[in-house]
């Protein structure tokens, strides 16, 4: 989940970069949601309210990504899932819709705001009892979980706790469990970092690269996404 605000401030890129992310990389991504399934009524229109009535449409997941979360949940079978930022609950809905009917899907969101707005969505969903919102802090909330339960934690939270949320992610998933982190190239700003941000972001990658616990795979999809596997010790 970005904030627009840190997207504004973001430097130029050098003209060959622009080049790719603003032209090729912006077809890219109108292609690819034309050619990927669409989601269900109700997502279709969260992803719509989102991008038209909130100060914030950037910080939506979207189909292609939300298709990818779809899939994920489905392949692994994952029955105990933690969506770390809710915002407006596309991604919590996403993975609900996929998971099997004693699934639970516990999101976490800070903002009240945020909060009600996607309860007021999960509230008209034929899977919404099965989604949980706590809402408050990730991290105090993340302490709060069992360790070793969990099948799949889905990072989109604050840029500057994605280090402590990782951690914490680890220790609630079970063996073979999957973390996916989200913008993890954040924009690009990864590569020359130059605020907390992307310092942040750019330091997460290096403990995920380095954490011998972790399978890892970082996909260029979108804004970035890494998926971990959980190993055995």
């Amino acid at each position: 989940m970005d904030r627009p605000e840190d997207v504004k401030k973001q430097p130029r890129p050098s003209p060959g970069i622009y080049c790719f992310m603003d032209v090729v990389a912006r077809e890219a991504e109108e292609y690819a949601k034309n050619h990927t399934s669409p989601m269900s009524e109700l997502l279709e229109e969260i992803e719509r309210f989102s991008l038209t009535s909130t100060a914030y449409p950037s910080m939506l997941t979207g189909r292609v990504e939300g298709r990818f979360l779809y899939f994920i949940v489905e392949l692994l079978g994952a029955r105990r899932i933690v969506d770390i930022g809710t915002f407006t609950g596309y991604s919590a809905l996403a993975m609900a819709e996929a998971s099997g009917a004693d699934a639970q899907v516990v999101t976490i969101e800070k903002n009240p705001r945020f909060a009600q707005i996607a309860r007021d969505f999960f509230d008209r969903s034929p899977v919404g009892a099965k989604i949980t919102i706590r809402n408050g802090e990730a991290l105090e909330i993340l302490a709060s979980l069992p360790e070793g339960e969990t099948d799949l934690v889905f990072i989109d939270g604050d840029k500057r706790e994605y280090g402590a949320y990782y951690r914490q992610a680890m220790r609630i998933l079970r063996t073979g469990g999957l973390v996916i982190a989200d913008n993890v190239l954040w924009y690009g700003k990864i590569f020359h970092p130059e605020d907390d941000d992307s310092r942040a972001v750019a330091a997460f990658n290096e403990v995920v690269n380095r954490d011998p616990g972790a399978e890892r795979l970082f996909l260029s999809l979108r804004d970035g996404i890494y998926l971990i596997r959980k190993k055995a010790v």
